[in-house]
């Protein structure tokens, strides 16, 4: 029990440092709640997907082919952020519905493969994914109170645009791991 927990807490990293930016677009708290659940619920759903298709579905999603989808959602995500805060001066993402609904699933692909790891070694396809869920839904929220924060303190600063700021950091985080740079709460 204590390594599902340990291994739902590093796989939850992504969600984590993802959610740290996007407090940056300064969420209130039950539209964190809410994209946090969402987070939660596909970090959930892949490893009882991994599990329950075991070991085909491991070995078509392995680490190369995770680190891809999670590059390309991410840039995807960040360049909608800063094409909307260039040529729009409302917010960029006001409710998060584009963020709710365009990171999850790149951002839960690693779970697939961990999935499908446990299910070779016999574990549960029950325990583990209501685990992994709970731990991003705990890491999103966290991510999002912290960078809703900083995000206060940035607003001081006059001419800075968040939503601009927000999308260029994903968008930034996209060509370091294209580039194979290994970001900051990584487990690769």
């Amino acid at each position: 029990m204590l390594a599902l927990l340990g291994l739902g807490f590093v796989l939850s990293l992504d969600n984590f440092r993802s959610s740290l930016v996007l407090g940056g677009l300064k969420p209130t708290f039950p539209q964190s709640v809410k994209t946090s659940a969402i987070f939660g619920l596909w970090d959930g759903l892949a490893p009882l997907l991994g599990l329950l298709l075991g070991d085909a579905l491991g070995n078509l999603v392995d680490d190369d082919t995770t680190e891809t989808i999670v590059m390309i959602g991410l840039g995807a995500y960040g360049l909608f952020l800063v094409v909307r805060a260039v040529i729009s001066p409302e917010r960029a993402d006001p409710d998060l519905k584009w963020a709710r609904w365009g990171l999850p699933i790149p951002l839960s692909a690693d779970n697939i493969a961990a999935g499908a790891a446990l299910g070779v070694a016999g574990y549960s396809p029950w325990l583990a994914p209501v685990l992994f869920a709970c731990a991003t839904f705990v890491m999103s929220i966290a991510g999002h109170q912290i960078g809703r924060t900083v995000a206060r303190f940035v607003d001081r600063i006059p001419k800075i645009n968040t939503d601009l700021l927000v999308g260029a950091c994903f968008t930034v985080m996209a060509i370091l791991m294209a580039f194979g740079v290994t970001l900051p709460l990584s487990y690769g």
